[in-house]
């Protein structure tokens, strides 16, 4: 299946690192913005998310902008990750000018990946600092950055989970403005394709056969099926959408909360208890053109629905 075009780097101003333990499965993205910062916001919709620095961002509060946005594996402990971003950039003189200091602002979200690998190994903040030292443009997608240990569909007792990942797209409007998103898709739902709706992604018996969630669900599945209830917070989707043109502080914070409809035209079931479903947004404010924000909005839903399919689409399995 063709995947959908583009990538969040495609957005002025955005980077993107990526670093993994390929036999540990686990993993950091790091979504870099301008040196002077983006302006950001966040969106928790699942019910077990793992987080930093999301106050901040709320509109309201002090501090407007984020410099980097950390994606990580490794659950909790993946929150460290962030430690050693936050020092490379404060080392490169980016953050926010105290008088006698510069204090990047890093949020940052994990995923639990504990599942799979070696259980015992975490992001930490080396393989932070390795993730933001090879941001550039461009983003390899499939079992990289946060999106190595990832797995889909994992409602169903005695299945297979199939094998998620990092996913990314982007479109530029007509007016100039790119509208860009970038996740680490490790749901419990299953995936579905935006527009055909077709399955892409769901937990398979050892032969092959799929098995879907909404069967189990809504009562179509055989009998012998029955639910798996994971604990909470060891399924999520994490992940930053962006754009090039300016925002308000409470845009970015409402951009990051219609990016979540992307999730649910896509991933079924989502934003569950076992969820930590968490989106950030920037803007860079390169691009000084005026753009709708309902298109906006829009394209961002969008761009994350894509996001979510390529995900899928570039993990082999």
């Amino acid at each position: 299946m063709q995947a959908f075009p583009g990538d969040i780097t495609k957005v002025h101003g955005i980077r993107v690192g990526q670093a993994q333990n390929e036999t540990a499965r686990t993993g950091v993205t790091v979504v870099v913005g301008p040196r002077e910062g983006a302006m950001a916001g966040v969106s928790v919709r699942g019910a077990a998310p793992g987080t930093r620095e999301t106050d901040v961002l709320k509109p309201g509060n002090l501090v407007e902008v984020a410099h980097a946005v950390v994606l990580s594996g490794g659950s909790a402990f993946g929150l460290a990750a962030a430690d050693g971003v936050m020092r490379f950039l404060a080392q490169s003189g980016v953050g926010v000018d105290m008088g006698i200091a510069r204090i990047p602002i890093v949020p940052a979200a994990v995923l639990f990946d504990l599942g799979v690998g070696e259980s015992g190994i975490y992001p930490d903040a080396a393989m932070g600092r390795a993730a933001v030292t090879a941001a550039g443009k461009g983003v390899q997608q499939g079992p990289y950055g946060a999106g190595c240990g990832c797995t889909i569909g994992k409602l169903v007792q005695n299945t297979v989970p199939y094998q998620g990942g990092t996913g990314t797209a982007s479109l530029t409007l007509p007016e100039g403005v790119t509208v860009g998103a970038l996740v680490a898709l490790n749901a419990v739902g299953d995936v579905y394709h935006p527009y055909t709706g077709q399955c892409l992604a769901s937990a398979h018996l050892s032969d092959g056969s799929p098995v879907y969630a909404d069967g189990l669900l809504f009562g179509s599945a055989p009998m012998r099926m029955q639910m798996r209830i994971p604990a909470p917070g060891t399924n999520t989707t994490i992940g930053v959408v962006a754009v090039d043109c300016k925002l308000t502080k409470s845009e970015a914070a409402r951009l990051a909360d219609v990016a979540h409809d992307g999730l649910a035209r896509t991933i079924r079931p989502c934003h569950t208890q076992m969820d930590g479903d968490t989106l950030f947004s920037m803007a860079t404010g390169r691009v000084l053109r005026d753009v709708n924000f309902v298109k906006l909005c829009a394209a961002v839903q969008e761009v994350t629905a894509r996001a979510v399919a390529n995900a899928v689409i570039n993990t082999p399995q």
